[in-house]
C-alpha cells in the first residue's frame, strides 16, 4: 500500500476528512526524497468542518510554502492537504536519516517516517506548539517508534559483500576510511538505544543539546550526562576492536 493510501485508511478512523492518494507510490527501495513524489490529492471529505459552518477554509489561496510549521499545522487541523504536503516535504529527509541510523534498515526506516506523518495528520486538531515545536514533536514520535521496533523485532542486517580489488593510487586510503566508517557504524549499533539516540540527534543531525533533550524528554543536565556516557561507551567499543581513534577522524566530534 502506498504512503497516502495507508494514511487515508488509518487516519479515517480518527478524522473523517481528506483521503489522499500517491499516484507513484511513496515508498521504494531507495532512500526517498519527497521532491521526487508528486501528490495526487483526492479529498473525499476535505474541508467538511468548514463546509458545515459555511466558512471558507482558512488557508485558501495561501502559499503554504511560506508558512512556518505552527501555521501549517493549524491548516492541517482544518483538513489542509496542501499544508500537509509541505510538512511532509519539509521533514521527511531528517526523519528518515534518524530512523535509518537507529534501525539500519531501509524498509523499517520508511515505515517509521510513514507512521510519523500518519500520527501528525491524526493529531493535528489537538496539537499545540510547545518546547521544540513540530520538529521536536516529530522526532520524539520517530524515536519512540524506533525504540518500539527495536524491542519488538530483532532487526537483522546482512554484511555487505567485499568490494573488488581497486588498483587506483588512493584505494588503500579509501578502504581504510570505509573500514573506519563501518567500525563506527557497528559500534553505534551496539550501543544501548538511548545512547545511540543521543549521538544520532546531537552529532549526526546537529541538534542542540536543548532540542535533543526536548525530543528525549530530558533536562539539559541529564542530556549532557547521557552524551558523555554515550561517547565514552562508543570510544571503548572501538578501542576494544583495535580501531585507532586517528582512523575515525571524520567522527572526531563523537569521540571527543
Amino acid at each position: 500500500m502506498t504512503f497516502y493510501g495507508e494514511l487515508a485508511g488509518e487516519a479515517a478512523l480518527v478524522r473523517d476528512e481528506p483521503v489522499l492518494a500517491d499516484e507513484t507510490g511513496w515508498l521504494s527501495d531507495q532512500p526517498f526524497d519527497s521532491r521526487h513524489h508528486s501528490l495526487a490529492l483526492a479529498p473525499a471529505h476535505a474541508g467538511s468542518r468548514a463546509a458545515a459552518s459555511g466558512m471558507q477554509s482558512p488557508v485558501a489561496a495561501i502559499d503554504c510554502g511560506s508558512l512556518d510549521d505552527t501555521a501549517l499545522m493549524a491548516a492541517v487541523a482544518h483538513g489542509g492537504v496542501d499544508a500537509f504536503a509541505v510538512l511532509v516535504e519539509r521533514h521527511t529527509a531528517s526523519l528518515y536519516r534518524v530512523a535509518m541510523r537507529m534501525l539500519n534498515d531501509t524498509h523499517e526506516a520508511e515505515d517509521v517516517v510513514q507512521d510519523c506523518f500518519v500520527r501528525m495528520w491524526q493529531h493535528a486538531p489537538r496539537w499545540k506548539p510547545s518546547g521544540a515545536g513540530l520538529v521536536g514533536w516529530l522526532h520524539r514520535v520517530a524515536m519512540n517508534l524506533c525504540f518500539d521496533r527495536k524491542r519488538r523485532f530483532r532487526v537483522i542486517t546482512t554484511p555487505d559483500l567485499p568490494d573488488s580489488a581497486d588498483d587506483a593510487p588512493l584505494a588503500d586510503s579509501v578502504m581504510e576510511a570505509d573500514q573506519a566508517h563501518r567500525a563506527v557504524r557497528a559500534a553505534l549499533d551496539d550501543l544501548p538505544e538511548r545512547y545511540r539516540a543521543a549521538l544520532v540527534l546531537c552529532y549526526y543531525e546537529g541538534f542542540t543539546n536543548a532540542l535533543a533533550a526536548d525530543v528525549m524528554g530530558l533536562n539539559i543536565k541529564a542530556m549532557e550526562s547521557l552524551l558523555f556516557r554515550a561517547r565514552r561507551q562508543l570510544r571503548d567499543r572501538l578501542e576494544a576492536h583495535d580501531v585507532a581513534l586517528r582512523d575515525v577522524t571524520t567522527h572526531a566530534g563523537l569521540l571527543a
